[in-house]
Parts: C-alpha cells; structure tokens; sequence
C-alpha cells in the first residue's frame, strides 16, 4: 500500500479530529479567556472528565440527599441550586461555568436581568426545547418570531382577566367538592385531620384546569395527567445530561417509553378536541377560543392546537398547584399571617359567601401572602436565555452569540441586598408598597415572554386560600420535612402534610 493511498485513507480521519478537538477544545476555550479578560471567572472548563455539567449534578444530588434542619427559609438558594450558591460565592457574579461544550453565564444582578428580559432587540432569545422536554413545553413556549407572535395573541385573548373572571363559578365549585371531601375525613377522625397537601392541591388544581380550560373534569382528563406525570420523570433524567443530536430516535427502553407516552396523550387530546369541535354553541374554555381561529382563518392548525394544549395541561397544573402547596406550608407555619388572612377574609366576602368578581381585588392580605410565597418558593425558580448575536451586556460586558445566560430567580428574590437583613423571613408586608426594581421579583417572567397564565394562577390561588382559610385552622404537621427541591417547578421533595381542622 502507497503511502499517498494510506494517506488519503487517513485523511478522513484526520479532519474529524481536527474538528473535535476545534469544536470541543478550542472554541471553549477562546470563549473562556473572552470572558477572563473581562473579569468574568468560572470553573475550568474540561472536555471530557471533570466536566462542571458532572460537578453540578454532584451537587444537586448532595443537596436532595438532605434535608434543612428546621422549616426556615435560609438554606432554599443552596438546597434548589447548589452549583449557582456554591460557584457564585468562589468566582462572583456573573460567573461563567459549561453545560457540555456549551458556556453559560449564570446572573443575579436585577439591572442585567431586566436587560435580558424586557430587551426587545432580539438579541435574548429562548433556548431551543430539548427533545426529552419538548411534549412538556410546547406551544407557546416552544416558538420564537411570527409563530409565537401567532400564539402569544390567541393565549393572552384566551387568558385574559375578564376571561379569567368568567372561570370563577368553577373555581369555586372544584374547590367546595375538595372540602366537603375534607369535611367527611375531619368528622370521622375527632374533628382534625392530616392531608398531604401537595398531592391535594394537584387533583385541585388538574380538575379546576380541565373544567376551565378543557370543558371536562379531573376524572376525563386524569389519564393526561398521569402520562405527563410518567414524561416530567423521564425528562428529568434527560435534563441533567448533554442531549446528543438524533438520540431521541435511538430505541432504548426510555425512548420507547416516550413514544408510547406521547402517542396515546396525543390521542386522547385529539378526542377532548373533536368533543368540543362538535359542541354547540361553542364553549368558552381555552380550548374552544384556540380552535375558533383554526376554524375561522386557520391561525392554528391542529398540531399547533394540541401542542398548546399539551403544554398548557402540563404548565397550568404544575405551578399553580406547587404554589399554593408553598401558601399553605407557609401559613400553617407563620398563624399570625393565618389569622390575619382569615379576618380579611370574613370582611371582605363575609362568614358564607364565596369570592367573586366584586370583592376580589379587595383581599389585598391575601395578595400580599401570595407574592411573598412567590418570592420565597418561585414556582419557576430560574430562566434561561441565549444570546443570538454579540451583545455588550450593562455597557460593559460583551456576550459572544451562543451563550446562554441562567438568570438566578430564587437566589435574586432571597438577596439581602435587595430585601433586607431579613430577605429569608417571610413578611408579607414587604409587598405593601410596590417593590423598588422591576427585576427584584419576576416570578412569572418579564418583558413581552411574561407567563401567559399569571391571572388564572394568582385568581384560583385567591379564590382557594380565601375559601380554606375561613372554613379550617391548620398547622404543619411534626411528619413534615422541609426539603424544597426543583423538578420542573420547586416543590417539597417528601409531601406537605399538613394537620386541618374546622373551625366552628
């Protein structure tokens, strides 16, 4: 064999080393001398072993291992996001770390935060969906330009407050059918009983969801939420690894899973879709104001109707029902605020009626316990971004296109700096004054990607707190264990179990 013809067998070869080492070593590293000429530290970036994407999931496994010795709010930042406290006290803020090959600069400072998230230039984009994700969050959330700009005005027309207010009536029936439930169990266990709340608070919520949203109840829709409870598992463990492009076609045993998970979620919105396609007259849940324009103009066509309806079966029970498990925790544990809820309460709506439309907006200690909730267990917990095209970021620090910028939500919403000494305490009159910086508390988002679903989460939430608090007294029970975790939303690792009992 020549040598010519050996090297020309070589060659190959050699422009595929070529490129991975270009690829995987040196582009990382100009980025990251880019950025340490500008200050901007971080772990060292590795190619292989040693990676920080391993260093970060060792940390998160540590911190899930244990629990916070006490129900305080200290340890949230480190016990949800152990890599960003851990790294932020080492190399400052912003600092750098890498999610494979991939640079991410991690921010807590409000002013740059508000930078990215009211920044209408294009230039902060969203991060492409990760294939083991992209069933839990599509619609809306999974489309950028005129497609999401489509969907956006559907969502928010369907989503409004005058609509949210039309909801009301459901609210509060789901509610009553959850506490006369209650009632039977208190009765028959010497008038108090423990709920684990979080698992209570899900089945509300995912029965408000279907009435409001999807014209059925929680028994019609229990098998959709039951799949995407099986997918939030999987793609979890997707999440904490680097996804290898055309993986997911790959047959294991979890690829299989989802497909079969997908496909049979599929079908069964396809059936809720043809159910209210054939009502008369049409139905005003969201359902039916997605459809109306796919009939009308064909805005939508129907795999973009079941993809909102996916992820909106997914983001509308998910939150809201780990929000209100956080006011209930926080409230059981903090009775001032309790008895302070309740009178607002009886004086408001009075010792039988039920929240309406009128006297909503007058629970104005409600509204402040929830954005304290809001502030101490955001459902959200952190954003991300990525940047389009080079950017100088607060007119001094130039972003090279391609990074993705991991906007530290808990870690900015429990800064002494911005709340005070007593930034972990839960005080809800700290929201009895508007708050000083747009970017000091966001937990549904900021600028034109604000969550669409804002005014349902925090009118249910109103609506479920007022009608609880007047009826029942509740302490956290001694079987609770103060364990926040982040899954796709921040919620107790071990339950919330919570001890009611009904008021005379």
């Amino acid at each position: 064999m020549s040598l010519v013809f050996l090297l020309l067998l070589l060659l190959p070869l050699i422009f595929v080393i070529i490129f991975i080492y270009y690829k995987l070593v040196w582009i990382p590293n100009r980025i990251q001398l880019h950025f340490r000429q500008q200050g901007i530290r971080g772990p060292p970036y590795r190619p292989t072993f040693n990676n920080s994407i391993r260093i970060r999931q060792r940390m998160i496994i540590e911190a899930e291992s244990s629990s916070l010795t006490s129900f305080n709010h200290d340890g949230v930042v480190e016990r949800v996001m152990p890599h960003f406290h851990n790294w932020s006290k080492v190399y400052g803020d912003p600092f750098l770390y890498w999610f494979g090959s991939k640079p991410r600069l991690a921010v807590s400072d409000p002013d740059l935060i508000k930078e990215i998230l009211v920044n209408r230039s294009g230039s902060f984009g969203k991060i492409g969906a990760n294939p083991y994700t992209k069933t839990l969050f599509g619609g809306l959330m999974a489309f950028d330009g005129e497609q999401w700009n489509v969907h956006r005005r559907i969502t928010t027309q369907a989503l409004n407050m005058e609509r949210v207010k039309e909801w009301l009536p459901e609210i509060v029936d789901s509610t009553r059918n959850m506490m006369s439930k209650w009632d039977e169990k208190i009765e028959g266990n010497n008038s108090e009983f423990e709920f684990d709340v979080q698992k209570e608070f899900h089945e509300l919520v995912a029965d408000i969801l279907s009435r409001t949203a999807f014209g059925n109840n929680f028994e019609q829709g229990k098998r959709i939420f039951e799949l995407q409870q099986e997918e939030v598992t999987l793609a979890l463990q997707g999440l904490r690894d680097v996804y290898i492009p055309g993986f997911k076609y790959v047959p294991t045993k979890n690829n299989r899973l989802r497909w079969k998970l997908e496909k049979e979620k599929t079908e069964l919105i396809l059936k809720l879709i043809k159910k209210n396609k054939n009502m008369k007259p049409k139905p005003k849940n969201l359902l039916g104001l997605l459809m109306s324009p796919y009939e009308k103009d064909n805005i939508l066509n129907l795999e973009e109707i079941v993809s909102e309806c996916k992820a909106f079966y997914f983001s509308g029970k998910e939150g809201p029902a780990n929000f209100l498990t956080w006011a209930f925790l926080l409230l059981g544990l903090h009775q001032e605020w309790q008895n302070k809820a309740r009178e607002e309460v009886v004086r408001v709506c009075g010792e039988k009626a039920f929240p309406n439309v009128e006297n909503l907006a007058e629970l104005k200690i409600v509204k402040m316990i929830l954005n304290e909730t809001h502030r101490l267990y955001p459902a959200a917990s952190l954003m991300m971004r990525q940047v389009s095209k080079n950017v100088k970021l607060g007119g001094r620090f130039d972003i090279p296109a391609g990074t993705e910028l991991f906007l530290a939500m808990t870690a900015v919403h429990h800064d002494t700096r911005i709340w005070g000494e007593d930034a972990n305490e839960f005080n809800p009159m700290r929201f009895a004054e508007p708050r000083n910086h747009l970017a000091s508390f966001f937990p549904f988002g900021l600028g034109a990607r604000v969550c669409v679903g804002q005014h349902l989460t925090m009118v249910e939430a109103k609506v479920v707190l007022a009608m609880i608090v007047r009826e029942y007294s509740f302490v956290v029970s001694h079987s609770y264990v103060h364990a926040p975790m982040l899954s796709l939303t921040l919620q107790p690792q071990y339950g919330a179990q919570i001890i009611f009992s009904k008021r005379s």
